[in-house]
């Protein structure tokens, strides 16, 4: 082979290299699953902000009634991808992208104030390990649904938002289904796909030792913001510069 052929072949080869390094940096799409006792609209100013980087956004209204409901809605939005996605979940919402992570269109993970489950853990045990400073969930007279005490969800909820848009979110918060608490989640899609992992330092939800635990254990890489459990709706632009910064890395 002379030195000519030797030349172009090379050339090509880095070329071919450049252009699929580019090709996989490019995550452009991002899947948002909220957590319980609120819906996907606290997320509209985060969702504004990454959209003007040049994302696509979309945010699952998950119905709360099990989670393999939850899951099956964030399978069907993820399903309308036509690219690389980055899942992004929000406290409870962190159980549904642990089982709907291993969907082929994620590349990427990201925990905000969320469980980040292991295989065979549920909400209920992981809550129970490191309990939370708030103590205001209630029960439906029925037994089957679980709500955020109104009187408290400032405080335990959205402590650093304005009262009034604490108060309107108390007042439209989903209830969730008593057994979504209770399910245990299989094999956890962290074990495969990069993870991003947001501890809310002032959580009163979910102990903020917690989420530091459960970021280091599955080797997620951790930034903490000084937030209540709302920090997604309470510090939208630190939570989206962590979503992006996720989405360059995770397609590398």
């Amino acid at each position: 082979m002379n030195c000519r052929i030797v030349s172009t072949f090379a050339v090509a080869l880095i070329t071919s290299a450049i252009a699929f390094a580019a090709q996989a940096a490019e995550i452009k799409n991002i899947v948002i699953v909220h957590g319980a006792f609120a819906d996907g609209s606290g997320w509209r100013k985060a969702t504004e902000i990454l959209e003007r980087r040049g994302f696509h956004v979309t945010v699952v209204q998950e119905p709360l009634t099990s989670l393999a409901d939850d899951v099956a809605a964030t399978n069907r939005v993820l399903d309308l991808q036509d690219g690389p996605t980055l899942l992004v979940g929000h406290s409870y919402g962190g159980m549904v992208i642990t089982e709907a992570g291993r969907n082929p269109h994620v590349e990427g993970l990201v925990y905000v104030a969320a469980f980040q489950p292991d295989k065979g853990e549920d909400v209920a045990t992981l809550a129970g390990s490191k309990p939370p400073a708030g103590t205001g969930i209630k029960q439906t007279k029925d037994g089957k649904y679980l709500y955020l005490d109104p009187s408290v969800f400032h405080a335990d909820f959205a402590a650093d938002l304005p009262k009034a848009e604490a108060a309107f979110v108390a007042q439209s918060q989903v209830f969730a289904a008593k057994e979504v608490f209770g399910t245990k989640v299989g094999d956890p899609a962290w074990r495969t796909k990069k993870s991003w992992s947001i501890v809310a330092t002032e959580d009163r939800s979910i102990n903020p030792d917690l989420e530091r635990t459960m970021a280091k254990r599955a080797g997620s890489v951790a930034t903490e913001i000084r937030s209540s459990h709302a920090v997604f709706a309470s510090q939208p632009k630190k939570v989206a510069d962590v979503i992006e910064k996720a989405a360059k890395e995770a397609g590398r």
